[in-house]
Formats: C-alpha cells, structure tokens, sequence
C-alpha cells in the first residue's frame, strides 16, 4: 500500500498556527509508518493560500499520483488541503473515482477504513444539501422578482421592455402576441423545433433582432411564460 504526502504552509498561517513544513511532514511519516503503507512522494506548496485547490501546483500532482498509483492521500489536515468545502468534496470524489483514499491526520477522517468513507459522504451530503438550500432560496427569490415585474437577469426577456428606472419590466404587446403563437402552436402538438421555424417562416424577430429563431430560444420562453 503507497501514501502520498501533501505538505501546505502560507506566511501567515505558519506564522500563526507554528504548523511548519517539517511537522507536517513528520506527522504524515509517522502515519504511514504506523499504518503499513510505503510513502512514495511527499509534495509541498509553500507560500500559498488555501482558498482555491487549482491554483497549487503541489497539491495537484499529489492528487494525480495519487490517482495514478490508486494510493492515499494524506494531509495533515483539511484546511492544509484546501479552505473550500466544495474544493474537499471534489477532491474527494476524484480520488474515491480513481480508487485512491482521503486521509486527513488533525481531522482523523481516513476512508481507508469503512467508518471514514461513512463520514466523508456525510460531508458531501451535507455540502450538496446546503448547494440545494442556496438554489432553493436563489430560485424562489427570483420567482419573487419576476412576480413582481423586476428585471432579474442583464438581459430584457422576450415579451417585456425595461422601464426609464432600469429595473421594472412592462409587457411588451407585440411580443406577447408572438408568444401566444407559441403557446398556441404548442397546445396543437407542435415540436419546439417545428415552433421555431415557423416564426422564422413568418418573418418574426428575436429580441435582438437577428431573425433567427432556435428551439432551445423557444423553450426558454415558454417555461418562463408556464406553457412549456
């Protein structure tokens, strides 16, 4: 069984939490050593944040080595490796892809072992639950706006123009008569794609004007309107 060690120290977290290159590294030797695993390569990133995980070349040929030699990768602990959550359970995912492990000393997840694995995917669960939250609420407060006629979006949609304020919509009459000929050609059975030729048949015009009518822009409009 191989390991690969990842060290990370930044001027001010060295400076404040005393966790130097050295003990990191220690603490990862001293792991492998006790668990039986032959450590193949140590990499380091020093002077870097932790904030993003692609920007730290270290960190991405251990996850590679990692993968290639389906070995585990240790770190001393999770902020060592990255500061996102969403950076973790990516990283996480990739190696678990690749049949490679997580193992974080400070943390003491290791899914080397099958309790380890149960608490790294209780993190992704808990990641991807909060993910849901945030489009939930994203969702339901553009809803609001839309409800209410505000622009939600730097595009104008079809159907409305944007009022002198720069931020409240107003029905644009020509426009709803087009997307009541979608809406329409809809109900009688046609295809999305069908729709969009016949208003480019008809000589209609996109919102910018180009003429040129496509099924996704078709779509699009219709879920918008509720007649999808």
């Amino acid at each position: 069984m191989k390991a690969i060690g990842y060290v990370r120290v930044s001027t001010d977290g060295q400076a404040q939490d005393g966790v130097s290159v050295e003990a990191q590294q220690e603490r990862i030797k001293a792991w492998a050593l006790a668990n039986g695993y032959e450590l193949a390569a140590m990499q380091i990133d020093a002077g870097l944040s932790g904030g993003r995980a692609d920007n730290r070349p270290g960190l991405q040929v251990a996850i590679a080595e990692a993968c290639r030699q389906k070995a585990a990768l240790v770190v001393y602990s999770l902020s060592r490796m990255s500061r996102s959550t969403k950076d973790t359970i990516e990283i996480g995912e990739q190696l678990d892809r690749a049949g490679a492990d997580l193992v974080s000393l400070s943390e003491r997840i290791d899914t080397t072992s099958a309790a380890g694995k149960m608490i790294f995917r209780m993190l992704a669960v808990m990641a991807e639950f909060e993910r849901d939250q945030i489009s939930e609420r994203t969702k339901t407060a553009m809803s609001h706006m839309r409800n209410q006629q505000r622009r939600i979006s730097g595009r104008i949609p079809y159907g409305y123009d944007l009022q002198a304020d720069g931020e409240t919509l107003v029905k644009n009459d020509a426009e709803q008569a087009v997307i009541a000929i979608m809406r329409d050609l809809r109900r009688a059975g046609s295809s999305l794609t069908e729709i969009a030729q016949e208003l480019q048949r008809r000589g209609i015009p996109t919102k910018t004007g180009n003429g040129v009518w496509i099924h996704t822009a078709v779509n699009a409009i219709l879920k918008r309107e509720g007649a999808a």
